[in-house]
This record gives structure tokens, sequence and C-alpha cells, in this order.
């Protein structure tokens, strides 16, 4: 049975981490320099959403980055989260904004996203960054962590121009921004989803498989041709265990390559969402300048 490459998403996340940290010094340092400042918004009770964010508290202390943690009472309703992203969204201390979701049920994240200064979105959700990535003006826009993690994780172990792809998944999240951001890079697209018919059959031509639907076990060795690459972003919960949407047990031996869950893409994505900070830094200064 040949040998499948574990894709891990540690050593790029480390590499990349010792460049924003260099990068937090520098804009620290300047004349009339500030910390890097990231606030995290919390509106749920869901102890999980307050774990990922106190996660990145700490990755940001590493970085010599403040993080500020803000919560939103659900009970207090809409109006209290949108008055607080309005808030944040206009503070010049405040570099930029991340809405941990999943939100309380009773709140309208879609309504609260839209909300968020583009400039100031490190997750990259806002129409105006989403936009700006398909119409091909991704250098101007602060694209998605989870998807630019998938490309990366493909970029390490193969160059993306000119190759044949399939994107199983089509989700806000990850697939909608997945697709424009690798027609970017000059890749031949196959969009599928969990509706294709014959998805063995749709993906058999691709030589990287970018998968993101949250349905586990989707795709095994048996839907897969041998020697392909597989970059699985889905991810749920079965039986206390987090798992992909890629059984690993099956496409091991199959796929040349293949991101594991967990371990692959989210200590990357995790990372990029501090290089987003970076990036929205940049875009903040640029804006200032047209301004000015």
């Amino acid at each position: 049975m040949p040998e499948t490459v574990l894709l891990r998403g540690a050593p790029l996340a480390e590499a990349l981490r010792a460049e924003i940290a260099e990068q937090a010094a520098l804009l620290t340092g300047q004349d009339g320099g500030s910390v890097p400042t990231l606030a995290v918004v919390v509106a749920s009770a869901d102890p999980a959403v307050a774990k990922y964010a106190e996660a990145k508290g700490r990755t940001a202390a590493k970085l010599g980055i403040e993080l500020t943690l803000e919560r939103v009472d659900p009970a207090d309703g809409q109006q209290a989260l949108d008055a607080l992203i309005d808030r944040l969204s206009a503070d010049p201390s405040i570099h930029g904004i991340l809405l941990e979701l999943p939100l309380d049920p009773r709140l309208d994240a879609e309504r609260a996203i839209r909300r968020i200064a583009p400039e100031k979105d490190v997750d990259g959700l806002t129409p105006v960054n989403l936009g700006l990535i398909a119409a091909g003006r991704e250098s101007e826009a602060i694209a998605p962590a989870t998807p630019l993690a998938c490309i990366r994780l493909a970029e390490s172990v193969t160059p993306l121009r000119g190759k044949r792809v399939a994107v199983v998944g089509r989700g806000r999240s990850v697939g909608r921004a997945l697709i424009p951001m690798l027609i970017n890079r000059d890749v031949t697209v196959t969009v599928c989803h969990t509706k294709t018919p014959d998805l063995a059959a749709a993906i058999a031509p691709a030589e990287i498989v970018f998968v993101a639907c949250g349905a586990p076990g989707l795709i095994g060795g048996r839907q897969l041709q041998p020697g392909q690459i597989v970059i699985d972003a889905g991810i749920s919960v079965v039986d206390d265990k987090v798992v992909g949407d890629v059984d690993a047990a099956t496409a091991t031996g199959v796929a040349a390559a293949l991101t594991p869950v967990p371990g692959g893409v989210g200590p990357l994505t995790s990372t990029l969402i501090f290089h987003n900070l970076m990036q929205a830094i940049a875009l903040q200064r640029a804006l200032e300048g047209r301004q000015g």
C-alpha cells in the first residue's frame, strides 16, 4: 500500500507565527505606533465558543498582540450586538474584529457580520471582502482564514497554477470563498456538493480535492483516485470525537497526501487570523493615507 503523507498545519503555523511576531514588534516599536489589537466578540453561552476565544488570547500574547474579549449577553438582543460592533468598527485603537461563531440562536450572524468594517474584518467574511476576492482583487481584501489555510497546505506539496481541482462544498465559510481564490491562482475548478450525483466520477479528474461540507465520512477511498491530494476542511463531532469529511482510514493508501482532522487545516487557520490582522492594519493605513 503506497504511503500517504499527512499534511499537518502546525509546522506551517509555527513559521507563520514567527513572521507575525516580527511584524507586530515592528508596528509596536514604530514612532507613533501602537500594539496591534484584536477585538474578539462573544455572543453565546456555549462553553466551546468561550474556549476558542480564550485560545486566541493565549496565541495573541505569544505574538505580542493585544486581544480584548468583548462579551454580549444574548438576552440583550441584536441591537446590543450591533451597537458593540459599530463601536469597535469606529474605534481607531481596534485594528481587527472577530465575531466568534456560532452566535446564540436568537442572534443574526449575517446581520452582525455586515456591520463589521471591511478593513477590520479578520475573518474575511464581510460582503466587501468576499466581493473583492470574487472580482479578482484579492490583494485589496482580507481573505477568509480557512480557505487560505487550505490553499497554503496544498501549496506546501505542489504549485497550484494550472492544476485541476475539485471543491466539494459550497458553504459560506469555506467553499464560497475558496472557489474564487483558486480561480485567482489560475486553477481549473470543478464545484461539487452533497447533492452532486456520482461524486466519485465528478472528482475523478482532479489532482487536488478540497472537502468542506460538514458531512462525516462523505469521501473515502472508494471515491478517490490514487495519487490525489486531499485537503479536508470539514469538522464534525461524532461520539465525542472531532472528525472531518474524509474517512481517513480508507483514504490512507489511496491519497498521495491528506490533511488529518484534527491537526490539519485547523492549526493553520487559527494562526492565519493573526496574519489577517497584519493585513487589516496595512489596509487601514492605506485608507488613512487616501483620506489624508
